[in-house]
């Protein structure tokens, strides 16, 4: 007699959408964890960040992406091209646009390449919580006809409008299949490359203007001890010698408050 095995799902999810709509928030708000770090500034992610959410019947592995846009420099590209490469092999996109404002025009050639991949695309209507109803109706409506999603849902990452919603329907168009990964699994970066990630988070929050993008964040030293705290020696690179001083700050204030908060950031996780 043949047992009743459950159905197991299992696929690539591709998080998308313009620069800051909220696609981190959303992949830490999955996972329950800071695997993407959220600034309130554009274009904070610069490369494509692998979480793995694994339940009793299903297995997602979301990649939160860098933001769609117009690359103007050689950084933009890169970044653009990475969220190309999420989606090129995802099973399902999920992207995330914001209540303000309908589709533009200049989105069409985005719609035109998700048009081609011939697989769902589910639609994150982000940051509701911020409009009145009767001005989202008209933007689902626009979005609804601007392109054939599978499913529209709004949704606050913040607040945890709908969340729940979201994720069944995502895995209501995964394809059966057998875990990709061990169910402990949840990304494929190191502790290094979060500490530096979270660092730059921190850069992001306190410095203006041009600064946190012209900044990298390199760990030089990650040693791990048995008892007490981790040893860790990061270096922040700039692109001038002139930034280096704004990010020193009057005595090293500047610098060490960045230590600080990142280093009980990161106790955290």
């Amino acid at each position: 007699m043949e047992s009743d095995k459950k159905t197991f799902k299992s696929g690539f999810v591709a998080i998308v959408g313009k620069p800051n709509v909220g696609k981190s928030t959303l992949i830490n708000d999955f996972l329950g964890c800071k695997l993407s770090i959220v600034t309130p500034k554009p274009q904070t992610t610069r490369k494509k960040i692998m979480g793995v959410l694994t339940k009793e019947d299903y297995q997602i592995v979301f990649y939160d992406t860098p933001g769609i846009m117009e690359p103007k420099y050689e950084l933009q590209k890169y970044m653009v091209k990475e969220a190309y490469e999420a989606i090129e092999d995802a099973d399902v996109i999920l992207m995330m646009a914001e209540p303000f404002e309908p589709p533009a025009e200049k989105d069409k050639d985005f719609f035109e390449k998700l048009s081609h991949l011939n697989i769902p695309v589910i639609l994150a209507i982000n940051k509701v919580d911020l409009v009145e109803k009767d001005s989202l109706i008209p933007i689902l409506s626009a979005y609804n006809h601007r392109f054939n999603f599978a499913e529209i849902v709004p949704i606050s990452a913040l607040k945890g409008t709908n969340l729940d919603l979201m994720l069944n329907l995502v895995v209501k168009y995964l394809p059966e299949g057998e875990p990709f990964y061990p169910d402990d699994y949840m990304t494929d970066y190191n502790e290094r490359f979060l500490a530096s990630e979270i660092i730059r988070e921190k850069v992001f929050e306190f410095y203006g203007e041009e600064i946190p993008y012209s900044t990298t964040v390199e760990i030089e030293e990650f040693k791990e001890r048995e008892a007490g705290k981790d040893f860790i020696k990061a270096i922040i690179f700039v692109e001038r010698d002139s930034q280096k001083g704004i990010i020193i700050g009057e005595n090293g204030k500047a610098i060490k408050r960045v230590g600080v908060i990142a280093r009980e950031e990161i106790e955290k996780q």
